[in-house]
């Protein structure tokens, strides 16, 4: 019924890895933003949760469900080279990682899902690994370039992408600047510090709750499920037990009211001849 990814990437080379340790840079990492997010009442305005909303959105759907997921690790639209990388950009910019390492590990993911050592986010370790331990317990095949571009080839042969892989922190410069100099710390809090942890949490929320809680659609072999909850704070990525039974379909919403966000501005760039080849459900490819 699907073609995954593991006719086309490897598994790791060793089927016995060392003990995984903690990552101390991590949770340093992640905890002062945490804790910078909880500053946002004393910081409070209209406007900061305006540009609050605004980003999650543009760098949650556009740069993340859009870009890194739909149409980079599945392929299941193109756009033009300048309008990919563009978009490729705003993914990077919402602080979840490089292209190369979020692609290769999603493409795990759907390669291996579930198993619990070759998957990087394997549901069946406990809701608390998928959702966030897997970052914090970092294995080496899943967080060394050397390692994980093996598993995006097709990203590692583009220099712009090796590139943005390495650097995609320095967005944050520009991203914050302007952010300050639009609202001062109060944007710098919401729009950045309590942005980045709602959409962390969010994102994360696929790889946890939709392995757990939801419907099901399709027999799939896995545990993937359709939950609404998260499909909203997602822009459609909720709708995760239909993704898993047609990973390449553009499409993650199939009933009239599995709504996705995402697909909407896939269906604008395609009105406007920037998106062809998409990809669409089988029983949909003759109705749009």
């Amino acid at each position: 019924m699907t073609r995954l990814f593991s006719d086309v990437i490897p598994a790791p080379s060793n089927p016995n890895p060392e003990p995984l340790k903690l990552s101390w840079t991590s949770i340093a990492f992640f905890s002062i933003f945490h804790i910078l997010a909880l500053l946002a009442p004393w910081y409070f305005s209209w406007s900061a949760l305006g540009v609050t909303i605004l980003l999650h959105w543009f760098l949650g759907s556009i740069g993340i469900c859009l870009g890194y997921h739909r149409l980079l690790s599945h392929r299941s639209f193109h756009v033009p080279k300048w309008l990919e990388y563009a978009i490729a950009l705003v993914g990077a910019a919402a602080l979840q990682g490089g292209p190369i390492f979020w692609i290769a590990g999603h493409r795990l993911h759907h390669a291996h899902t579930e198993d619990m050592e070759l998957d990087p986010y394997s549901a069946r370790r406990g809701f608390w690994w998928s959702h966030m331990l897997w970052i914090l317990y970092p294995k080496p095949d899943f967080f060394n370039l050397d390692k994980y571009g093996r598993y995006a080839p097709d990203l590692v042969r583009d220099p712009f992408y090796v590139w943005l892989d390495k650097y995609f922190l320095l967005l944050q410069i520009p991203l914050g600047l302007g952010l300050y100099l639009l609202g001062g710390w109060s944007y710098i809090i919401w729009g950045m510090c309590l942005r980045s942890v709602l959409l962390w949490h969010s994102t994360w929320f696929i790889n946890s709750v939709t392995h757990m809680w939801g419907y099901r659609t399709f027999e799939t072999n896995d545990n993937s499920r359709n939950l609404w909850w998260a499909a909203i704070v997602t822009y459609g990525e909720g709708w995760h037990n239909n993704h898993h039974a047609y990973p390449h379909v553009a499409k993650a919403g199939w009933r009239w009211w599995e709504v996705d966000v995402t697909w909407w501005a896939i269906q604008m760039l395609k009105s406007l001849g920037l998106a062809t080849k998409v990809v669409m459900p089988p029983t949909l490819k003759n109705q749009t």
